[in-house]
């Protein structure tokens, strides 16, 4: 079980069938993607028959929109946290570090937040755009205040802060626990990445 997983990590989600469920589409979307996992698929990982499924969730479409709802609150979260630096380059080191090794410990809840969005209905795309905008916004402002101060040389703003995200979350979609280095090393290492791309 992957540390995203863990009951610890979705005890908000009650009951515990339904928390099954989840954690259970969680790995599914992730192995074989949304349009190719089943209800069946679903229930099964969950222990539980595939008509148990719909007592909780109205379509598999929301237990994706739920899983994606709450990985993006979790990532925005972690940035949001990491921005606390006196520099802009301090902040987005810090960022950066922390915003690649979330995607690299929570690679599978990440890799279905980031590559299934595709898949969700149009009302529910747009709750989750609102939060994948607030995360962009933090990285432009730190990479627009190192403009500001002359510690970065930034020409293009939106298209930077895509390239230093991108860095960060493509992560999600190759990293493998058992044969790279750590969430915490990989970071370390980003965040070097990042501020290279962008310093004056």
């Amino acid at each position: 079980m992957s540390a995203v997983t863990s009951p610890l990590v979705w005890e908000h989600v009650q009951p515990a069938a339904a928390r099954r469920l989840l954690t259970g589409a969680i790995d599914a979307f992730a192995e074989r993607g949304f349009q190719a996992t089943t209800t069946r698929d679903i229930a099964s990982r969950a222990g539980m028959s595939p008509a148990a499924l719909y007592v909780h969730y109205p379509s598999k479409e929301r237990l994706l929109f739920e899983i994606s709802l709450y990985g993006h609150r979790a990532a925005l979260e972690i940035l949001t946290a990491a921005n606390t630096a006196d520099t802009p380059a301090d902040r987005l080191r810090a960022m950066v570090a922390a915003f690649t090794a979330w995607h690299a410990e929570h690679h599978t809840i990440a890799r279905v937040v980031q590559y299934e969005l595709a898949a969700l209905s149009p009302e529910h795309f747009t709750e989750v755009a609102a939060i994948r905008r607030s995360i962009s916004s933090l990285i432009e402002t730190v990479l627009s205040d190192g403009v500001t101060d002359g510690t970065f040389a930034v020409p293009d703003l939106p298209g930077t802060t895509l390239a230093v995200l991108s860095l960060s979350i493509d992560v999600a979609r190759w990293y493998d626990p058992t044969r790279r280095a750590s969430p915490e090393a990989l970071g370390a290492t980003y965040a070097d990445l990042a501020l290279r791309m962008v310093q004056a």
